[in-house]
């Protein structure tokens, strides 16, 4: 039996749901990448890294190969590249409220 698609998306947003995910996806909108090269722009701990990688991969939003003995990531498709960019369209829309809120909120005395 297959899972509502509401549910494959919860499952998806859940698994971007981590920081190091989600630097990992933005460093390879530029193209694949070395793990290496990753642990060099993450500050985090080879093994931890390779947890989040594990993570991508079993959820298919990287794929891994090797190319001259190295592990090098993408990502699997260039729909993922378009997620992360309408999520920083989303999270500046929403800052950009919160700040209009936060002036008008100081323009008015606190007597009102």
């Amino acid at each position: 039996m297959s899972v509502p698609l509401y549910q494959a998306k919860a499952e998806m947003f859940r698994t971007l749901g981590h920081p190091v995910r989600i630097r990992v996806l933005e460093l390879l909108q530029s193209g694949p990448r070395p793990v290496r090269d990753l642990l060099a722009e993450i500050d985090v701990e080879p093994s931890n890294l390779s947890q989040q990688l594990a993570v991508l991969r079993r959820t298919g939003v990287v794929v891994s190969f090797r190319d001259a003995g190295l592990v090098m990531y993408a990502l699997s498709t260039p729909d993922v590249a378009d997620l992360l960019a309408a999520g920083r369209r989303i999270l500046s829309a929403v800052l950009t409220d919160r700040d209009g809120l936060l002036a008008e909120l100081r323009a008015h005395s606190p007597s009102e």
